[in-house]
């Protein structure tokens, strides 16, 4: 997800600047070094660099040595939390070092230069076909699937609205009928792209809301729900928040019985590469004949750095020619159907890397590994007094959703928890839980490759310490932590203090989920 930066005014720099040489006119002690330090032999915190700001609003005027610049910005990244304790994400924080020389090697290639670049351009290829089929695409002799790699599950899930819109449209006027009230039917707990891509495309959400018993769409509501402009559904095979596998079946079934003219895409991005490694014989694909197209994130339980996705179609008549663009460039004909245009080769070959090294075998073994440790953290933290909220034994993805018991009357919530938790390097989220469950709280921890039952017990015994600490705090000493641990998140290298403005103060906006309900949106 790309953030909205506001861009600092001349004056607030000035200010910044100001404040700055007040303190040093402050001292008075003469700290100014003798000389200038030569730039190649002193060292890194021996320069004049080490004295000085990091330019943040222009570029400097000179250069500096590539040492001290690689330092100064890895001292600057230190502040970020790791990446293997940060159990809010799905994203891949581990690959095998030969994965990262071969994406290492692909840094410099262009993916788009097909004629340039072309076995990485059939290593895409390739990726589709096995995804393809991984996802029980028609294989007959008339069969014609096709699909795509994308930036990730967002861009993949923008071009699957975009193509269900299309065909809806040219089908309207082609029958003479009005074409400009488009809506797609969703469970309110989608993730945010969902919505961005309605609000982007004119596209009508019609949601199908949680309650405070279920998180998943209810598959007749669904259909119900479903009209003359209803371009398609979404439905999600494993949502954000509980990561339950929604009922793609009954909906397909229910779509067919009744002889609704609405076609299914499937936000597959992270049961995509699990359900069918540890559920095989769970129908969700292209098996069920409304399944049009689905998405998938290489970069979640694909095991791919981030940037990388996926999206399949059943057939071409279900990507409408006018999205197409048959171009030429750099001396190769080429189809393109995409919202970015050049991007690197490295998380496609990436994917490959993943795809012919671990094999169907390999997979398999990494999702049940992910799935047990998922049903130990589970037990655990249930016999710790939490309710889970989330599937077990591969019903579901492998993640915990859980929240606290109201008969147990703590005085404290789930964000307090997160809270404690955060202070000891653990990043495991809180969320209030999406419209029409009665504001419902709960903590997610995602199990990914590199979670192991040693790092779970770690995480086990410090969710002890943390229900520990809190159970012997009063409500004003939870609140005042909670509020310090804010501060400390907010803290950023990128922001003075002396700052009066951000971009959010901008754009006061009253249209998402979050912004009507106070819906929390879960990371994906």
């Amino acid at each position: 997800m790309v953030h909205i930066n506001r861009v600092s005014t001349s004056k607030e720099i000035s200010e910044e600047q100001a404040q700055f040489a007040a303190i040093e006119a402050t001292t008075t002690i003469n700290l100014t070094p003798e000389d200038e330090a030569d730039d190649y032999t002193a060292t890194v915190y021996g320069s004049k660099y080490a004295a000085e700001d990091l330019p943040r609003h222009e570029m400097p005027e000179r250069e500096m040595p590539p040492s001290v610049a690689y330092r100064m910005i890895q001292d600057d990244l230190t502040l970020d939390g790791t990446p293997t304790l940060n159990l809010a994400s799905f994203v891949t924080t581990y690959m095998e070092e030969e994965a990262e020389k071969l994406m290492v090697d692909a840094f410099s290639k262009n993916f788009i230069d097909y004629e340039e670049y072309p076995v990485s351009a059939d290593i895409q290829n390739r990726c589709v076909s096995m995804i393809a089929r991984l996802f029980n695409a028609p294989s007959n002799e008339d069969a014609n699937t096709i699909g795509t790699s994308t930036i990730g599950s967002s861009e993949a899930i923008m071009l699957g609205v975009l193509a269900m819109k299309k065909l809806w449209q040219s089908k309207r006027k082609a029958e003479g009928k009005p074409y400009d009230k488009p809506n797609m039917v969703m469970n309110s707990a989608v993730q945010v792209c969902w919505e961005k891509a309605c609000r982007y495309f004119d596209v009508e959400e019609k949601y199908v809301y949680c309650t405070r018993d279920r998180y998943v769409i209810d598959p007749k509501e669904c259909v119900d729900l479903c009209d003359e402009n209803t371009i398609g559904i979404c439905a999600i095979l494993g949502t954000t928040y509980t990561g339950e596998y929604e009922d793609i079946k009954a909906i397909n079934d229910l779509l067919v019985e009744r002889n609704v003219d609405v076609d299914i895409h499937v936000d597959a991005a992270s049961g995509g590469f699990v359900v069918p490694f540890v559920n095989p014989g769970l129908h969700w694909d292209f098996r069920l004949p409304k399944v049009t197209s689905i998405n998938v994130s290489g970069h979640k339980y694909g095991l791919v750095y981030p940037g990388v996705g996926w999206v399949v179609w059943r057939d071409p008549k279900y990507l409408p020619k006018e999205l197409v663009f048959t171009i030429n460039y750099l001396g190769a004909d080429q189809a393109s159907f995409t919202l970015n245009f050049s991007r690197g080769a490295s998380q496609i070959i990436g994917q490959y890397y993943q795809l012919i090294r671990l094999g169907k075998r390999g997979y398999r073994r990494i999702m049940l590994n992910l799935t047990r440790t998922a049903d130990y953290l589970a037990a655990n933290l249930e016999s710790m007094g939490f309710i889970i909220m989330s599937e077990r034994g591969g019903a579901g993805l492998p993640l915990v959703a859980c929240r606290i018991d109201e008969d147990l009357n703590k005085h404290y919530d789930e964000f307090a928890v997160s809270h404690q938790l955060r202070e000891r390097g653990w990043v495991v989220p809180a969320y209030t839980m999406a419209p029409h469950s009665e504001k419902m709280k709960m903590l997610r921890v995602v199990v990914r490759e590199d979670f192991t039952k040693s790092r779970c017990d770690a995480l086990l015994a410090d969710f002890k310490q943390a229900i520990s600490t809190l159970d012997q705090l009063d409500v004003k000493k939870i609140e005042e932590h909670r509020q310090h641990a804010l501060a400390m998140r907010r803290r950023s290298t990128m922001r003075s203090p002396i700052y009066k403005k951000r971009a959010t103060d901008h754009f006061d906006e009253e249209h998402s989920l979050q912004a009507k309900s106070g819906k929390t949106h879960a990371v994906c």
